[in-house]
C-alpha cells in the first residue's frame, strides 16, 4: 500500500523524471519495471514510444502486491532523426556519431506518457498474473508529445570535450538539454520539459484525470 508521503508511483529509475515530478510538488514512489525495449519490425518511433510507455506502466503495476490507491505513471522518450531512433551511446565512437547526426540539423524528441489507476467502476482491466492487484478494474490513459529541437553545428573537438565531461553517457541522443548540452541547442519548438524526459503540461493534465492536481496542495 502506498505510504502517506507518496502521491503516485513512477515506473522509472530516471532521476530526471523524479526531478520533473518534484517540480510539480509531487512525491513519487519508485517501482522497477523490467520491459523489453526492442523495437518491432517496421515500427514507427511514435508507435514505439507509445507501446513501451504502456508496457512499462503495466509491468510496474504488476509488481505492486497490495490493492493500489495511487496512480502509476510511466514514460518513454526517444530522440529521432529521419525516423531513426537514437538510443544511449555505448561508447565515445557512437556518441560522436550521434552528435555528428544532430550537428547543424533539427531533430524530434518524442515522449509517450502512460498513467494507470484503479477504479471501482468500468475501465480497462489488466491481468498481471497472481498479483494482488489483478482484481482491480483499471483506468488507462496515454499521451504522445512531440518537440522539435534545432542544433547549431558541433565540431569534432567540441563533441570530444563534451563526451569527456561524462554527461552524454546515459542520455538518449548523447546530449542533455538541461546540462552542458544546452550550449548546442539553438531553438526548441514545443515542450522543453519533454526534451528533458517528461512533458509537464501534458503530464499534469493526465494526472488530473486520475485524481491528482498539482495545485491542490
Amino acid at each position: 500500500m502506498a505510504a502517506p508521503s507518496i502521491d503516485l508511483y513512477l515506473a522509472s529509475s530516471s532521476p530526471r523524471r523524479r526531478e520533473l515530478l518534484a517540480q510539480l510538488g509531487l512525491r513519487p514512489g519508485i517501482v522497477v519495471a523490467d520491459t523489453d525495449e526492442t523495437p518491432a519490425p517496421d515500427e514507427t518511433p511514435a508507435a514505439y514510444v507509445t507501446r513501451i510507455a504502456q508496457a512499462k506502466a503495466r509491468a510496474g503495476w504488476a509488481t505492486l502486491t497490495e490493492p493500489v490507491r495511487r496512480p502509476l505513471l510511466a514514460a518513454d522518450t526517444a530522440v529521432v532523426v529521419d525516423d531513426h531512433i537514437l538510443g544511449k551511446p555505448v561508447d565515445a565512437e557512437r556518441a560522436l556519431q550521434m552528435l555528428a547526426l544532430l550537428s547543424g540539423q533539427s531533430h524530434v524528441v518524442l515522449t509517450a506518457v502512460s498513467v494507470l489507476s484503479a477504479t471501482a467502476g468500468s475501465g480497462q482491466r489488466h491481468e498481471p498474473g497472481a498479483c494482488a492487484t489483478s482484481g482491480q478494474a483499471l483506468r488507462e490513459r496515454q499521451v504522445l508529445v512531440r518537440t522539435e529541437v534545432s542544433m547549431r553545428p558541433i565540431t569534432r573537438n567540441e563533441a570530444l570535450a563534451y563526451w569527456a565531461s561524462g554527461e552524454p553517457r546515459d542520455k538518449a541522443g548523447a546530449y542533455a538539454v538541461q546540462g552542458r548540452g544546452a550550449i548546442f541547442v539553438e531553438a526548441i519548438s514545443g515542450s522543453y520539459s519533454n526534451v528533458v524526459g517528461l512533458p509537464l503540461f501534458e503530464t499534469a493534465r493526465l494526472l488530473r484525470e486520475h485524481g491528482i492536481d498539482p495545485l491542490a496542495g
